[in-house]
């Protein structure tokens, strides 16, 4: 499966997961809120992190929340990709429970910083395999969007 193919299921994913949207009151309070039934992702916590309006949300936008998810303005950005930086996006996905992509992206900022440097995205992986991927013990404090590793 193509990277691209990958990053549409998972956007599909993310759609099923809100499509088990229940509405419920707080009879005491007289707020109202939605409940999921997820299977794939912790949804409640990607609609709060990410301030998305969850009474208007289509196939369209998963696909554009999930882009962003991955690093990415929007999912145009993501379509126009080289295959380096989407093969990246995938292994930060699939790794998001070792750092956090934001945590990701400061550790290369400093690392660039520090050494006076530029890393295309080719070298970023190289990197993210070495530090992250081959390495066991890392531990983001962030968690993980997946509720299971195998299955989302």
């Amino acid at each position: 499966m193509t990277p691209i193919d990958y990053f549409k299921l998972q956007a599909k994913n993310l759609f099923k997961d809100y499509q088990t949207q229940s509405p419920y009151t707080d009879e005491v309070n007289g707020f109202s809120y939605f409940t999921y039934s997820p299977k794939y992702f912790d949804i409640d916590r990607i609609f709060v992190e990410c301030d998305w309006d969850e009474e208007d949300f289509t196939l369209m936008k998963a696909q554009h929340l999930f882009a962003m998810m991955l690093g990415f303005e929007s999912w145009a950005d993501l379509l126009k990709a080289s295959d380096t930086e989407l093969e990246l996006a995938k292994l930060l996905w699939d790794n998001q429970h070792k750092i956090h992509l934001e945590d990701w992206e400061m550790y290369i900022a400093n690392v660039e910083f520090d050494n006076k440097i530029t890393f295309d995205a080719a070298a970023k992986m190289e990197i993210f395999k070495r530090v992250f991927v081959e390495v066991d013990g890392h531990h983001s404090p962030f968690g993980d969007y997946r509720l299971n590793k195998n299955t989302a």
